[in-house]
């Protein structure tokens, strides 16, 4: 069965992007004006001129009108925690009051509060609030999603998250990309025995999780308050070990917190670097590393640093935007936000934001030849918008649009 989208006004591709996209390249869109798309099989097969397609549209093909409005890629959120129980709407108003993340997490909070909400939750009921969390992100255009483990931090929990993601992708409408994040602090039984919960997650919990098939990536939390360098390498190296691709949180408060072991060790991302340095920026650069800049968490937190993404594009980096929604420190699963943010706070064009959240996204996943662009033979995963113009995605700060959202060529309701 063929699908023909008509009367595109604004048909932004970005088409030709056999690697992420680096330099000026981000602000080069592809865009076609006045223009058709066929889809055929869950794949696009052709985008051009109506006149030039018409003949080749069954009589029976689906016909979806456009009305001259803008289509782009589904935005690809590739750094989520979107499985947990509960919420830190306490926590949020504490910080309102002026406590700090780390305050707040030294006194028993953050992560914590959520894994003991998590582990006391059923598998059904994570899936149902990991529903919900979707549901919000295909209805901002959202079409692919990773989500992180780390809300468990014992065997048990650990797997029944991931068991959630898996569950999820099953479902569908939306691709899921699986990563486990047991490092993402230590868990409370293991206040005094750090080490041995190191060795729990890279000599048990690894190598069970990529025997199940549960995990693409593994990722690990370096910080003051997380784990440090050489904790994260022992994980990261045993991830490796077993057949896991890497991604890592690094330098979000200081400098020197993983950006250095993302680029040693070939991480695929090292996300959130609000604090790198210029030198460690050429060695993610010389690495092929790609900066996940995540400007939700500083905006939610009420911090001014955000991460150097004009100095990322000059050095050369492919960087990728997410919302790195979560419960504390990133309530915000809306990619359009992100744009917005990044636009705003970060210096980044329209067309730069849009490179990131799309094209360079799917890089970043090992996804770039599948999704991201609207090309012959990619999955059909589109958005149609309220509007004409590209640039209104950024420029309408947090309005409530409800594009018609695509995936797999089918229309999805969010």
């Amino acid at each position: 069965m063929q699908t023909a989208i008509v009367n595109i006004g604004q048909l932004v591709t970005l088409a030709g992007s056999p690697r992420p996209r680096i330099g000026a390249e981000l602000s080069n869109l592809a865009i076609l004006d006045d223009i058709a798309m066929l889809i055929e099989d869950c794949r696009i097969t052709a985008a051009g001129p109506y006149a030039e397609l018409k003949s080749s549209i069954p009589v029976d093909a689906t016909i979806i009108d456009a009305n001259h409005r803008c289509v782009t890629p589904g935005f690809i959120d590739v750094h989520t925690h979107l499985v947990f129980a509960g919420n830190r709407a306490a926590e949020f108003e504490q910080r309102i009051a002026g406590a700090t993340y780390q305050q707040i997490a030294a006194a028993g909070g953050g992560i914590l509060r959520t894994v003991t909400l998590t582990r006391a939750a059923t598998e059904d009921k994570l899936l149902a609030a990991a529903r919900r969390h979707r549901d919000w992100m295909l209805r901002s255009g959202t079409t692919t999603i990773e989500a992180k483990s780390g809300y468990g931090l014992d065997r048990d929990t650990e797997l029944k998250m991931l068991r959630v993601i898996r569950r999820l992708n099953k479902e569908g409408p939306a691709r899921i990309i699986p990563t486990l994040l047991a490092a993402h602090t230590v868990p409370p039984e293991y206040k005094d025995r750090r080490a041995d919960y190191v060795r729990f997650v890279a000599e048990e919990l690894i190598p069970e999780v990529a025997k199940l098939g549960l995990a693409k990536y593994c990722d690990a939390f370096c910080d003051d308050h997380a784990f440090t360098v050489d904790e994260c390498r022992t994980v990261l190296t045993a991830a490796k070990k077993h057949g896991l691709q890497l991604r890592i949180h690094a330098e979000q408060f200081r400098s020197g917190t993983g950006a250095e072991l993302a680029a040693e060790l070939g991480a695929a991302t090292a996300d959130h670097l609000e604090t790198i340095t210029d030198e460690t920026l050429q060695h993610l650069r010389a690495a092929g590393a790609q900066p996940v800049l995540l400007p939700g968490s500083v905006f939610a937190l009420s911090r001014t640093q955000y991460p150097p993404a004009r100095k990322m594009i000059e050095a050369g980096l492919a960087i990728v935007l997410a919302t790195d929604f979560n419960p504390g420190s990133s309530p915000v699963p809306s990619m359009p936000f992100m744009l917005s943010l990044a636009c705003l706070q970060m210096g980044l064009s329209p067309a730069e934001a849009l490179s990131a959240a799309t094209i360079n996204a799917a890089h970043s996943l090992g996804l770039g030849a599948e999704i991201g662009s609207l090309e012959a033979g990619k999955q059909a995963d589109f958005v149609i918008h309220e509007f004409a113009d590209y640039r209104e995605i950024a420029y309408f700060i947090a309005a409530p649009m409800r594009p018609r959202v695509f995936i797999a060529g089918k229309e999805v309701a969010g």
